[in-house]
């Protein structure tokens, strides 16, 4: 009777395992969505880039990086 009680055990067991869902089904493939650049970011940049090259202009020929 034991044996029979342990070989149950291990078959439901077992059946339950492997029919578990490890992991969540997908119904549909994810897309990917290209993320928009903010137009605070880009006035940023910009602004900066102007600030730069008013610096640049300001310099004298000889304190300008060599290429």
């Amino acid at each position: 009777m034991k044996k029979l009680v342990m070989l149950a055990v291990a078959v439901l067991g077992t059946t339950a395992m492997v029919s578990a869902q490890t992991t969540p089904a997908q119904t549909a493939p994810a897309k990917e969505v290209k993320a928009s650049k903010k137009e605070a970011h880009k006035k940023a940049r910009a602004e900066k880039k102007e600030a730069t090259a008013k610096v640049e202009a300001t310099r004298p020929e000889s304190a300008k990086a060599k290429k």
